[in-house]
């Protein structure tokens, strides 16, 4: 069997019906995955136990977390919005870790995957607060991967932009003129990264073939034209 089949893995991915939550759970049991989707409110603290308790045996989780990115001037953020927005990218992947942690130290291996934002890798205007929250993602991400590898658990996250998905790019969006000349101005591909090419990175990812990767972060974006 090839070291990136996905067969005989199971799969919980968090959000399924946002952001990339459905495109991975497509490509995902393509490539022979038991796909375990999870479409309840993550942001409520006694979620996160729950779902996994309810999933049973994990090999991975996926852990897709989305919210519409506020636009505010940085002096306009109120403190529901910032809260909002950390409740749901951010405080959920310790309580998520928590809970898969035991089954996977007891099986002796694991993986987690975050589908994060290369928001937080360049500054952008009235982004301050959802940069931040996808900021500390990645710097989760980038401790815990170190700590749990000796332990056979790969904890790694993909900054994402520029990708095709409902949540950020939907169709009125792609449609607009403005945003095609965008596109060509910003992105040296001239067009989103598919939604499948992004996804089919995540499952490779889930593999075996992937766990010499540990606290890292991949960029996956049509490319920025440096301003």
């Amino acid at each position: 069997m090839s070291e990136t089949s996905l067969k005989g893995k199971r799969i919980l991915v968090t959000q399924a019906g946002d952001f990339m939550g459905p495109v991975l759970c497509e490509v995902l049991a393509e490539q022979g995955a038991t796909v375990i989707p999870n479409y309840d409110d993550i942001s409520d603290p006694e979620t996160p136990a729950r779902i996994v308790a309810e999933a049973g045996g994990i090999d991975v989780l996926l852990a897709n977390l989305a919210v519409p990115a506020p636009s505010s001037r940085v002096g306009e953020v109120s403190a529901g919005e910032w809260r909002d927005t950390f409740a749901t990218m951010v405080d959920p992947l310790p309580r998520l870790l928590q809970a898969v942690l035991p089954g996977m130290r007891e099986q002796g291996y694991g993986r987690v995957l975050v589908m994060g934002s290369a928001s937080a890798l360049r500054g952008m205007k009235r982004a301050s607060t959802y940069s931040a929250a996808r900021g500390a993602q990645l710097s989760w991400v980038q401790a815990v991967g170190v700590e749990l590898a000796p332990e056979n658990i790969q904890v790694n996250l993909i900054a994402q932009n520029f990708v095709d998905n409902p949540t950020y790019f939907p169709e009125d969006i792609q449609a607009n003129p403005r945003f095609q000349e965008r596109l060509k101005r910003e992105v040296p591909l001239g067009r989103l990264v598919g939604a499948r090419e992004d996804a089919q990175f995540a499952a490779y990812l889930c593999s075996d073939a992937a766990s010499c990767f540990v606290g890292q972060v991949f960029p996956v974006c049509g490319g920025w034209v440096n301003r």
